[in-house]
């Protein structure tokens, strides 16, 4: 049924997602399908790496011991934004496209007061509405 799963990660959050990574993993094992790890960056230092290469490095690495420890096939994408908070969307629908992933696993934020006032906007929601494929969110 489905063959690429693209999984957005943060690398500087891993231990708020192991329920996404262990979905992903399941449903990879499930139907045999390979998994994609993907995360937006900017040009300037983060808390997962100095810049884009040091943290393509460690996603490649990170999507390596995945694949190894669970036996599953494996890749990995930095993709690079001016401003993420502003195009995130764009650029995994983006990438939903140029990997031809069939199914989208990504997590979703806590729900707080920020989604009371309508003051935060949902990445899983948006790409929902703008995808023609299947995407589950875990919370």
């Amino acid at each position: 049924m489905y063959q690429k799963i693209l999984v957005p990660v943060d690398l500087a959050h891993l231990d708020k997602i192991p329920k996404t990574l262990n979905t992903a993993i399941d449903m990879a094992k499930h139907y045999q399908a390979s998994l994609c790890y993907v995360t937006v960056t900017n040009s300037t230092p983060g808390a997962a790496a100095h810049n884009p290469k040091e943290l393509a490095d460690k996603l490649t690495e990170f999507a390596e011991e995945q694949g190894k420890s669970h036996g599953i096939q494996t890749e990995s994408r930095v993709l690079e934004s001016v401003d993420t908070a502003v195009e995130l969307d764009k650029i995994l629908l983006g990438a939903i496209k140029d990997t031809k992933a069939d199914l989208v696993i990504m997590a979703s934020h806590a729900p707080g007061l920020g989604d009371t006032l309508h003051l935060l906007r949902s990445n899983g929601a948006e790409i929902v509405k703008h995808s023609d494929i299947s995407v589950f969110v875990v919370r």
